[in-house]
């Protein structure tokens, strides 16, 4: 027979509204240590667990969060689902829904979602235009963006400082002797994408480098295919360059693709840096040099701040970025000659 708050109350020799607040992550803190852990001991020794369900119904809440990621595939957002679910369980169960970077999908999903009533949303797969998002905000639904941002007031986020992240890029192909560096960039229609290609400016002119739109390409998503295809349109303009900056690692690996095929020598012909550092880029050859981003800590703080919205601890609105580094490897060299 299934064990009883009621039964973990007479073993721990307290009430049972004792029990629910020690055994409740939210009211838990009103439970003195001594007492909270000998309530914990004796839901072990019977195998008591939560109610979840019940306890929904109880305060007109689904016990859900849900996790809004463009692809799951990618290794970064299996980072920043982690860091979700190692923060909200296990008060909350995460439901992770996949968009494919597709803004109709990402449409429907949320539509979903917010008909099986979350009680919030981490969403990592924002475009800088989010009516819907915006919506759901406005009607009072807890939001916080991951790894993206949106312009629409009231939206808390959470992301990497891409900015920095890029200076740091650009400054070490500068330092190797670089100045024809070309960038291929993410969808601009996503911050990651249009912060990143901002800052790319930004950097060549602090080092007194002319950007040359002849050298930009955007990729349509952040994907492999579209990097391959980004560089070969470089190739093909006829315009010099010695290096690539890459909006993500995955349009890096493109880059590598397009060269290998063409028989373009990385770094002794052009020098690749990548954003994300991926697990496996270290193990590409040559090993890929790239920005390093905490996407675990992207999720877990996203969650936090997601879970103080919905406890009133916090409003809406709140913004933070967290620090990235450089991750030099051997994809960028010093100039050797004009190339491809």
């Amino acid at each position: 027979m299934r064990a009883t708050i009621r039964d973990v109350a007479r073993e721990a020799g307290v009430h049972h509204t004792t029990v629910s607040r020690a055994l409740n992550p939210a009211t838990a803190q009103l439970v003195k240590g001594e007492t909270a852990a000998r309530i914990r001991a004796a839901a072990a020794r019977l195998g008591y667990v939560p109610d979840a369900l019940a306890r929904g119904l109880k305060n007109n809440t689904s016990m859900t969060i849900g996790v809004v990621v463009p692809d799951l595939a990618t290794p970064i957002m299996g980072q920043v689902v982690r860091g979700v679910e190692d923060v909200v369980m296990p008060r909350y169960v995460a439901l992770v829904v996949n968009t494919d970077d597709d803004p109709e999908r990402e449409r429907l999903q949320l539509e979903v979602l917010a008909t099986r009533k979350v009680d919030g949303l981490v969403v990592a797969s924002a475009r800088l235009h989010t009516p819907q998002i915006e919506a759901l905000v406005d009607s009072g639904l807890p939001v916080v963006l991951a790894n993206r941002r949106a312009r629409g007031a009231g939206i808390s986020s959470v992301t990497s400082d891409d900015a920095a992240g890029v200076a740091a890029a650009v400054e070490h192909l500068v330092a190797l002797g670089h100045r024809r560096i070309a960038h291929i960039s993410g969808p601009l229609d996503t911050s990651t994408g249009a912060a990143r290609a901002a800052a790319f400016r930004t950097a060549l002119t602090e080092h007194g480098i002319e950007p040359d739109d002849r050298l930009v390409r955007t990729a349509k998503a952040f994907r492999v295919g579209e990097g391959e295809r980004a560089f070969a349109e470089l190739v093909e303009s006829g315009e010099q360059f010695t290096a690539v900056f890459a909006g993500n690692d995955l349009i890096a690996v493109g880059c590598y693709d397009a060269m290998r095929r063409r028989g373009i020598s990385c770094p002794e012909h052009v020098s690749i840096v990548g954003f994300n550092d991926m697990p496996f880029v270290d193990k590409l050859w040559p090993p890929l040099t790239s920005v390093r981003v905490p996407h675990h800590e992207i999720g877990r703080q996203a969650a936090h701040m997601l879970l103080a919205q919905i406890d009133g601890r916090a409003e809406a609105g709140s913004t933070l970025l967290l620090p990235v580094s450089l991750q030099v490897r051997e994809s960028t060299g010093p100039v050797e000659r004009v190339a491809p």
